[in-house]
């Protein structure tokens, strides 16, 4: 088993994270578009036609393709996309430290792309490779759980190798081990955690706390000053926490109900409107008093303005994660778990999660973060605590027909 040390942080690299946090590049230019276009999401539809730790692997729609060929022993090279700014980098913006390091240990060079700006616009880049079983050029991808799943069933990522995963399948936290769309994680591991919470500012709400969605669309002192979300699987999900539904078990009657309750709040005007991260400087300045947020961006936002709190509501929060899968025919899987499992070794998940600020997914890592910041450490947005953790639900995962109809319904109401 190959067994890295990360380099130990210098006292110049801790005060390059304090400073990225301080000057807003960590959360806010994390998602400059939405997670998932509620719109574009809907062309999935027309794909119909298209274990690790001995635990079985999620239902597959897709027939597995051949096997690819390893190329990782005589090339030492490894193509990743990510989403913009979603990685640890030097003060001077031309360094990512972290990366850098696994190429000095492993002698693996990175090509390291930012092209992941929508999930939906970037499956529409590697779908005709993938559908044509070839080599979309990328070894590690990262994507969030309802594409992952997609992906997944349509037999277009590989199965990882659990023996190239010892410090990932060691550290990874115990609320992320089993997603119903990729059971014992036999083809993904998460990148982060994106948790949606309640935000509010505290001048704009006269004082007064909102910790539940009730609050957000039956309180007539918040009239025309509450938004939404325009991700489906937040905004529903949490709407049906608050009715008492698991957004794990949903039905389609359950989705009519809650989409219901939405568009009362559409109807008179309760709700100011559906926002993707563009909720942030609204909150701000108050024009919107409370709203669902991503707890990514209540981080910086609390830095910059003291006036930003936010509540987990007692009914529950929604959870979904971005994650690592290594695409069908990619040349260098098993480079690809090494870099997997290289950020899931407790230092570097540490380093990771000090300048992104989402849920960092490694258990464990408390003490290494702490090092960086203790206010980081102890911030439940970062890692959560058992107690939050407890209240953490996962949308289930949808068939291609279900996923459509949801999605045209959704859109309907929020005017997309």
């Amino acid at each position: 088993m190959e067994q890295y040390e990360p380099d130990s942080l210098s006292a110049a690299q801790v005060a390059a994270m304090r400073r990225s946090l301080a000057n807003g590049r960590a959360s806010l230019t994390r998602r400059s578009l939405l997670r998932a276009s509620g719109v574009g999401a809907l062309t999935l539809g027309g794909l119909g036609a298209l274990s690790a730790c001995g635990i079985p692997p999620a239902k597959r729609e897709g027939s597995q393709g051949p096997s690819s060929t390893d190329h990782s022993a005589e090339e030492k090279t490894l193509a990743f996309s990510n989403w913009t700014q979603y990685i640890d980098i030097s003060d001077d913006e031309k360094h990512r430290p972290t990366l850098e390091a696994f190429t000095r240990r492993t002698g693996i060079k990175v090509k390291y792309t930012e092209d992941i700006n929508d999930n939906v616009e970037f499956f529409g880049k590697i779908k005709p490779q993938l559908a044509a079983g070839q080599d979309t050029g990328r070894d590690l991808i990262c994507v969030t759980d309802w594409l992952a799943a997609r992906i997944i069933r349509l037999g277009w990522a590989q199965k990882l190798d659990p023996a190239n995963l010892p410090h990932a399948y060691a550290h990874l936290a115990p609320q992320f081990r089993r997603p119903d769309w990729d059971p014992g994680r036999a083809y993904s591991y998460p990148w982060t955690g994106i948790s949606t919470v309640i935000a509010y500012n505290i001048k704009a709400t006269g004082g007064r706390k909102v910790d539940s969605v009730t609050q957000l669309l039956d309180d007539p002192k918040l009239k025309g000053r509450v938004a939404f979300l325009q991700e489906m699987r937040d905004s529903v999900g949490m709407t049906l926490l608050d009715m008492g539904k698991d957004p794990g078990k949903v039905t389609d009657a359950d989705f009519d109900a809650a989409l219901g309750r939405l568009q009362k709040g559409v109807d008179t005007k309760q709700i100011r409107r559906f926002t993707g991260n563009d909720y942030t400087g609204d909150l701000s300045k108050g024009d919107i008093a409370a709203c669902l947020a991503w707890a990514g961006d209540l981080i910086q936002l609390q830095v910059d303005n003291p006036d930003i709190r936010f509540a987990i509501p007692a009914a529950g929060y929604m959870t979904s994660t971005d994650n690592l899968l290594v695409p069908a025919q990619a040349r260098h899987r098993t480079n690809a778990e090494k870099l997997i499992d290289y950020y899931y070794e407790l230092p570097v998940a540490a380093q990771l999660a000090a300048y992104i600020n989402y849920v960092c997914p490694v258990d464990g890592v408390g003490p290494e973060l702490a090092k960086i910041d203790p206010e980081l450490a102890s911030n439940t947005l970062i890692l959560p605590d058992k107690a939050m953790a407890a209240k953490s639900h996962a949308f289930r995962s949808l068939s291609t027909e279900e996923e459509t109809a949801y999605e045209e319904k959704f859109a309907k109401l929020i005017g997309a």
